[in-house]
Order: structure tokens, then sequence, then C-alpha cells
């Protein structure tokens, strides 16, 4: 099959100019200086926004006994 509208190179990118990945963005908290992402929890010391969600020591505790097993 023959293509009627063949798309130039310049149509065909400018299609594909927002399929470009951007990094994902890495914050320190301001109290204990750890590396997390945006809008997450620090995995290192369970805290989100200067509250305690995570129960980080109770998890390792769990994961261990998981592995254990």
């Amino acid at each position: 099959m023959v293509i009627r509208m063949r798309h130039t190179r310049a149509h065909t990118g400018n299609r594909r100019s927002h399929h470009a990945l951007r990094a994902n963005t890495i914050v320190t908290d301001g109290e204990t200086k750890t590396p997390h992402l945006r809008h997450r929890a620090s995995l290192t010391t369970g805290t989100y926004r200067g509250r305690q969600v995570i129960d980080v020591a109770k998890k390792a505790i769990k994961n261990a006994k998981k592995k254990a097993n």
C-alpha cells in the first residue's frame, strides 16, 4: 500500500516533541537532610511534611520476618 499523505520530518518531529522524559526531582528533607522524591514520604525516616507517617523500624522488622520464612 502506498502512503497517500506522507508526513514530513518536521511534522513528525513536532508531534514527538512531547515524548521527552523528565528526570525525577529529588529534594532534601529540611530537618534530617535526607534525599527523597517530591510529594512522597522519606523511606529512611518515614516523615512527610514534618510528620511521622511511616513507622520505619516496624516495617523493617516485618520485612525481616517475611524474608526469614
